[in-house]
């Protein structure tokens, strides 16, 4: 029954207990309880820890309630940041607003609330009639706009915008570690709203830009300041998840 129970949970280690329990029933054995389950995943060195996320792209959701729900993971100590016990995602559930963002090292760009869904369309209007503006006024021409490789950021009328304008755009291998330090302005910004509620997406938009605009460019600038660290631990880790 050890047995079962341990391939059970490497199998999948995001199995819960009660998951694991049903797999290795049988008519022929007694049925252990969920709690014995835990305790011979303990002893066998598989605890129960939150998995580390990974944001994908330069617009997140927020949901109107606090933060999403825990998905938990069992996985030995240490093992934090191996490929098996990560959970790629983005912020999502019931109730949600979306937002794109941008900043630079002088200053905090617009939040921009997306209604509807994000494709190349509403990105190209984004980057006309608010990127566009912002960076005329608080940017200098040898500025450069990194994105990455999502699909409406790479389609071909997106491309020949940045063409048309004479926008320098940073390189973005395809597949590469997410290296976007908007990624940890979008953690930031969660931080700051987790326990704020919201009656609606109005108000959650609100509240959300108001934080935004709260940022002091001195969290920008430590953040900047890290990325060299950052690069570092991506090449040490042969491009495997890092504790950034």
């Amino acid at each position: 029954m050890d047995r079962n129970i341990l391939r059970a949970c490497r199998e999948d280690p995001r199995r819960t207990s009660t998951d694991i329990q049903v797999s290795v029933t049988s008519p022929n054995e007694p049925v252990p309880s969920r709690r014995t389950i835990r305790r011979r995943l303990q002893v066998a060195g598989l605890h129960g820890q939150r998995p580390v996320n990974k944001p994908l792209s330069d617009e997140s959701k927020f949901n109107l309630f606090g933060t999403d729900g825990i998905q938990w993971i069992r996985r030995p100590i240490g093992s934090r940041y191996s490929p098996q016990y990560q959970c790629p995602t983005v912020k999502h559930g019931g109730g949600s607003v979306m937002v794109w963002g941008c900043f630079s090292d002088t200053s905090m760009g617009p939040l921009k609330r997306i209604v509807g869904t994000m494709d190349r369309y509403v990105y190209e209007d984004i980057l006309e009639n608010t990127m566009r503006p912002w960076a005329r006024a608080n940017l200098g021409r040898s500025s450069v706009f990194q994105q990455d490789n999502g699909p409406k950021h790479t389609f071909l009328h997106v491309l020949n915008l940045f063409k048309h304008r004479r926008a320098d755009v940073q390189a973005w291998p395809i597949q590469s570690p997410d290296l976007n330090p908007i990624e940890h302005m979008w953690e930031q910004l969660e931080r700051r709203l987790k326990v704020v509620r919201a009656s609606n997406a109005n108000q959650k938009f609100a509240q959300l830009e108001a934080a935004w605009d709260s940022i002091p460019m001195t969290v920008v600038q430590t953040l900047l300041d890290s990325m060299p660290r950052r690069f570092q631990a991506v090449i040490d880790a042969k491009g495997y998840p890092t504790k950034y």
